[in-house]
C-alpha cells in the first residue's frame, strides 16, 4: 500500500471517529441512534422544542440493551441486530437523559432547543 493511501485511510478513520462523537441535529423530526460498542452513537442529539420526535434506536451490538429515559418516560428492550421506534414530545427546551438499563454507564441526551 502506498503512503498516500495509508494517509487517506487514517484521515477517513479519524473523521469517522470524530463524527460519532459530535452531536447530531434532527431536522425532519426523525432521530436515529445506534447502540454500538456499548455506547450510544451519537450520545447527544439536538431536537427542536415543541415538536413530536420519532426516535429510532438500532442495536448493532451482540448483547441485549434496554433503552430507557425517566425524563421522557420511555423504556423498551432492543434485541441485538434490531431497532425500535419511540415517539417523544413535544418537549420543552432542556436536556433529557436516556440510558441503557442493562449498561447504566451508557448514557446520552436529547438536547431540546
Amino acid at each position: 500500500m502506498q503512503v498516500g493511501s495509508i494517509r487517506r485511510l487514517g484521515l477517513a478513520a479519524a473523521i469517522a471517529t470524530l463524527a460519532g462523537a459530535l452531536p447530531v441535529h434532527a431536522s425532519d423530526g426523525d432521530v436515529t441512534i445506534a447502540i454500538s460498542g456499548g455506547k450510544f452513537v451519537p450520545s447527544e442529539v439536538a431536537v427542536p422544542a415543541g415538536q413530536k420526535i420519532k426516535l429510532i434506536v438500532r442495536n448493532e451490538d451482540k448483547s441485549m440493551s434496554e433503552f430507557e429515559s425517566s425524563d421522557f418516560h420511555r423504556e423498551k428492550v432492543v434485541t441485538p441486530g434490531t431497532s425500535i421506534t419511540l415517539y417523544v414530545g413535544p418537549l420543552d427546551a432542556g436536556s433529557y437523559e436516556f440510558f441503557d438499563d442493562f449498561n447504566p454507564d451508557n448514557r446520552g441526551h436529547l438536547v431540546v432547543r
